[in-house]
């Protein structure tokens, strides 16, 4: 499993690329949490760009994948 500071050194600068809980080794509630943040304040080395894709768990939506953008 890579680690997140793996994943966003292999982008370009302005390359837009997804984030997911899978992809990272979370679980989906974990993840809604810290995509959130990065949502709202960006991450290390990116900001979001757009819409994140939620799905319904529980009756509750939660962030699945963030698609963000390479700073």
């Amino acid at each position: 499993m890579a680690t997140l500071e793996e994943i966003v050194g292999k982008q370009k600068i302005g390359a837009k690329f997804v984030l997911s809980a899978a992809m990272l080794g979370m679980e989906i509630e974990a993840f809604d949490l810290q995509a959130g943040i990065w949502a709202s304040e960006g991450g290390p080395g990116f900001d979001a760009a757009g819409v994140p894709f939620r799905k319904v768990i529980d009756g509750q939506f939660l962030i699945q994948r963030l698609t963000v953008v390479r700073v």
